[in-house]
């Protein structure tokens, strides 16, 4: 398994050096990513639960493992954590049902225009 603890340090000192070549990049990232946490509706630990639920959706580990810290520095529990997870894999699966569906429409617009 990864340690991640050591790949978080790591990956937020390469975001450090491209903050340095590309600065107006990474602000404009950080003013995205806290844009959620400033109406304050959604409190932290549920803004950290579903960023960790969608970064197990995006496969993003360097998102999982930032999120992963934030959620329970936020107070989440193992069990907590779980059940997001548990959401992404229902969303995964159902993205994956959605989009088969889409495949079987373009296969049948195929095979028409094919056969006209």
């Amino acid at each position: 398994m990864l340690d991640w603890n050591t790949y978080r340090t790591e990956l937020l000192g390469r975001i450090g050096d491209i903050a340095k070549l590309s600065p107006d990049t990474v602000r404009g990232y950080q003013a995205l990513s806290g844009a959620a946490r400033k109406n304050g509706r959604l409190d932290a630990k549920t803004v950290e639960l579903i960023s960790l639920a969608v970064a197990v959706t995006m496969r993003c580990d360097g998102c999982i493992t930032v999120h992963a810290d934030a959620a329970l520095k936020q107070g989440a529990t193992r069990e907590e954590i779980a059940d997001a997870l548990g959401v992404a894999v229902a969303m995964n699966a159902g993205a994956a049902l959605v989009y088969s569906a889409r495949a079987i429409d373009a296969v049948a617009a195929l095979e028409t225009s094919a056969g006209a």
